[in-house]
């Protein structure tokens, strides 16, 4: 898939850039219907530390319904008067789900008011309890998902192998749909910007096109280790994400130790979050990202006047406490994914 000109852009398919990637376990057959209610959806952010007790901050859990992120921080910003800026949370989180979330708001000197008050069938406070720092994004060590598959059709032997293959090697980290935006608008607003050289006056909003950018170019790497058959190996020159940190190194010949770290989940080849700055990787990789990625300077020219962050994002996920069942004619899956991992990333190496 190549990039789009200005002059052509209308021939670059923005609206749908997940369903062409490639599966890692082959092109699955099983079909079901994914969200038909709010319930078929449900996440549980889990958060590194357990909350302080004191200080100048308020750490709130939420359960929200049918409610995005930002709709809760303006939900609480009415209710309680502290500024929306003051108002911190780790992750971005659906509208289409119920999700558990945690949010940060600064109450210096102030009481508290009654956080019942907020309650309604959208949203509900679990806790509350002082904190001493704002909630920073990505401030998180995982997200537990339950999802429910409805009108399921597949065989379950496949299933249990590929469940079995997620369990032993983890999965594709591929960005999901979510990213860039209903029908690619996120995609399609980061070519305008990066054509005009105009940034959108809300800083959030360049930031999501920014961050849809560096996702698709991600992407496009990651598809062509899983068409290799080693998104979930290292080749020489691949640069080795630690598990659970921005931290890694060149791994610049596999051995017996990296490859026992690797089925330990210790270490991840990673791939790049494209911007300014190098690539990190040596020889082989280096040689597969550029090859990549030359097929798609716009974007690359892009980000790089955008003085975008150039940073890494570890190849493959680990899948854990991955469970399912059939249920009727539902599939249930329960599993626990990495900050920053795509619940449907998992469930389209499942279903079609």
């Amino acid at each position: 898939m190549n990039s789009p000109d200005a002059s052509h852009s209308d021939e670059f398919p923005y609206d749908d850039v997940v369903s062409a990637l490639p599966h890692a376990f082959g092109e699955p057959g099983a079909r079901g219907v994914l969200r038909a209610r709010f319930e078929d959806f449900v996440v549980d952010e889990q958060l590194p530390v357990e909350p302080d007790g004191s200080g100048e901050h308020v750490l709130l859990q939420v359960r929200k319904t049918g409610l995005n992120t930002q709709d809760v921080v303006q939900r609480l910003s009415r209710f309680s008067g502290v500024r929306q800026r003051d108002i911190g949370f780790a992750g971005q989180k659906d509208r289409n789900a119920v999700t558990t979330q945690w949010f940060s708001l600064l109450l210096i000197n102030q009481v508290e008011p009654d956080w019942s008050g907020l309650d309604s069938d959208a949203m509900q406070v679990l806790q509350a309890h002082r904190h001493g720092r704002k909630l920073k994004r990505g401030a998180l060590r995982a997200n537990r998902f339950q999802l429910m598959v409805r009108d399921f059709d597949g065989d379950p032997e496949d299933i249990a192998e590929r469940i079995d293959a997620m369990r032993r090697i983890g999965m594709p980290n591929y960005f999901g749909a979510q990213r860039f935006g209903r029908r690619g608008s996120n995609l399609y607003g980061a070519l305008r910007m990066f054509t005009s050289g105009k940034r959108p006056r809300q800083r959030n909003r360049a930031g999501m096109m920014l961050s849809a950018a560096r996702s698709l170019l991600f992407n496009q790497v990651l598809a062509e280790r899983v068409r290799l058959g080693n998104w979930a190996t290292a080749i020489a020159g691949d640069y080795m994400a630690l598990d659970g940190s921005r931290s890694g190194f060149v791994c610049e010949s596999p051995d017996a130790e990296i490859a026992q770290r690797l089925a330990a989940f210790d270490i991840h080849p990673s791939g790049p979050l494209y911007g300014d700055g190098p690539l990190k990787t040596q020889g082989e990789a280096l040689a597969l990202e550029t090859r990549v990625l030359a097929d798609w300077p716009e974007w690359r020219t892009g980000l790089e006047n955008a003085r975008a962050s150039a940073d890494r994002r570890a190849l493959r996920a680990r899948v854990a406490d991955l469970e399912w069942a059939l249920d009727g004619g539902s599939l249930r899956l329960s599993f626990e994914l990495p900050r920053g991992s795509f619940a449907t990333a998992l469930v389209r190496e499942l279903l079609a």
